[in-house]
């Protein structure tokens, strides 16, 4: 039977009426450690994972929105995740794999090629747990994994590039006796690269060193240099997570750190685009929100254009400049994890045994899906920006925010009234920059790093189709002498991929296709060539 929570708020602002935020509590049937809504099995749409020691329980999510369950027998691991899951494919295999950050030790459940099984894999360096996140931290195009120690320095595991990782310990997070809680890894100067904040805790309440709040900066060679006092975030509170998001689309992260203790109040950093912040907490309206707690994240809730705050269960709503409305017990105390649960462009909460779906309303959104190919397959530390007549709003797509749960994987854009997106870009941690043009919203895209007209023009001929072009079926092509073993992309005007496999005789067959202009590209390890098409 479905329990309505319902918290309407309508707000008179500049000449506008805000949208109403509620959700509809659906009861599903969970075994273990409820901890993530994130795609499991590659068709990017977010499956709820549940763990015990012994059990992977994935409820993967149809395209009408329903669930189908399964059940996946594990080895009895080490670790479980009793304080953190982070999840990516960090092999590349087209599977997401699972971090366990457990209160010991730290285990990695690497999905096997069918999707079917798990690999445990546990390290057995001692590691207090807290928040861990999937980033890539040397930009060599694969998954490394961080994890927040609360006794000692934090730890971070370097992927080798074959599945297998090699441990570290300090350099990012060292503070003798830890105290790193709640760890971010965000772009916070614009400079291309993956910074990191660490929303630092102590003991009991008490406020010193350990407390303070750390900002690492990457300086693009490898290197992280500890600037929160040059920055203003060297905050003494204390805090499991913070959030970060462009609050004002003036195109620069902002940092909402939320307190978890009654004697501190909640801060909202506004980024001065010059590498520090300023607090302007007292403007905001942010201090109506007096409960405190560990989970704190980001999403524009009712896709008004306006990035909002999840609280402890609470939604500060952004009114869009720079102030937030209050909207009380809008979701369970903690949260849950947070993604589009029904397919409908509007995100959604997992916890306590039920899907929180968000009612909706008449505004627009979109969804993009990042598959890299020169960086990580989840495409996890890029930055994904859209420009309408609302302006121009930034994501940034990660893996671990707020402090215990996993959220999806797909970058998620509230659009307000607008029907149209002038611009798409996004800029890989490759470096690799990808834009479309004039996109429909209320849809879901898939995008493949490099894949857009800009990338494929740089390889154009027009010898690769023999004949015809225009063709109602089949496309023959021409001298591919200079491949080994070609395989071919075929890519619509937006620069979405609409059909891929290997080269066979020389013809391939795009009868399927809807009419209209298409790229096809045909690779290998060292050659692209690419032309343009018409299908009739």
């Amino acid at each position: 039977m479905k329990k309505t929570l319902t918290i309407i708020l309508i707000l008179a602002c500049i000449g506008f009426v805000k949208a109403q935020v509620s959700f509809t509590s659906s009861p599903i049937s969970t075994t273990g450690a409820e901890r993530a809504a994130v795609d499991m099995n590659g068709d990017f749409l977010d499956d709820l994972v549940s763990v015990t020691a012994t059990n992977i329980q994935i409820h993967y999510q149809q395209a009408d929105g329903s669930f189908v369950e399964t059940n996946i027998t594990t080895s009895p691991t080490a670790n479980t995740p009793s304080w953190s899951l982070a999840a990516a494919d960090f092999d590349k295999n087209g599977f997401v794999d699972l971090l366990y950050g457990g209160t010991s030790g730290v285990t990695f459940m690497r999905a096997k090629n069918n999707g079917t099984a798990y690999e445990e894999v546990s390290f057995p360096e001692y590691v207090f747990s807290q928040r861990s996140n999937f980033v890539d931290i040397n930009n060599d195009g694969h998954l490394d994994a961080f994890v927040c120690h609360d006794v000692a320095p934090s730890v971070y595991y370097i992927n080798n590039g074959d599945g297998t990782f090699t441990f570290h310990q300090g350099d990012i997070g060292d503070f003798p006796t830890g105290g790193n809680y709640g760890s971010v890894w965000i772009d916070y100067d614009n400079d291309g690269d993956m910074d990191v904040f660490i929303a630092k805790c102590n003991v009991n309440g008490d406020v010193n060193e350990r407390s303070e709040n750390q900002i690492y900066q990457n300086d693009g060679a490898g290197n992280f240099v500890e600037v929160g006092d040059a920055t203003g975030l060297k905050d003494e509170m204390q805090t499991w997570s913070a959030t970060w998001a462009d609050f004002d689309n003036d195109g620069f992260l902002d940092v909402f750190i939320g307190s978890s203790d009654s004697n501190f109040t909640h801060k909202l950093n506004r980024n001065n685009g010059d590498g520090t912040f300023t607090d302007i907490s007292a403007s905001t309206g942010i201090h109506a929100l007096t409960i405190t707690g560990i989970e704190n994240c980001s999403y524009d809730f009712n896709n008004d254009g306006f990035v909002d705050i999840a609280s402890n269960g609470n939604i500060l709503l952004n009114n869009g400049d720079l102030t937030f409305t209050l909207v009380s017990h809008a979701l369970p105390n903690n949260n849950g994890s947070l993604g589009d649960l029904n397919n409908d462009g509007f995100i959604d909460s997992f916890t306590g045994g039920n899907i929180y779906y968000n009612d909706a309303n008449a505004n627009h959104w979109i969804t993009i899906n990042t598959i890299g190919v020169e960086s990580n397959i989840n495409g996890i530390g890029a930055r994904v920006s859209i420009t309408s007549n609302l302006g121009t709003q930034i994501r940034e797509v990660r893996s671990g925010e707020g402090f215990k749960y996993m959220s999806t994987l797909n970058t998620h854009f509230g659009l307000g009234a607008d029907t149209e997106i002038t611009t798409l870009t996004i800029s890989w941690p490759s470096g690799i920059v990808d834009t479309l043009e004039n996109v429909t919203v209320d849809q879901v895209i898939s995008v493949v790093e490099g894949s857009t007209i800009l990338g494929l023009e740089e390889n154009l001929v027009n010898n690769l189709i023999l004949y015809p072009n225009p063709t109602e079926g089949i496309l023959n092509l021409g001298n591919l002498s200079g491949f080994t073993n070609p395989a071919f992309s075929i890519f619509d005007v937006q620069g979405k991929k609409v059909k891929d496999a290997k080269v066979s005789l020389n013809a391939i067959d795009v009868s399927r296709l809807a009419a209209g202009n298409y790229i096809l590209k045909i690779y290998d390890n060292n050659v692209i060539k690419t032309q343009r098409f018409i299908k009739k």
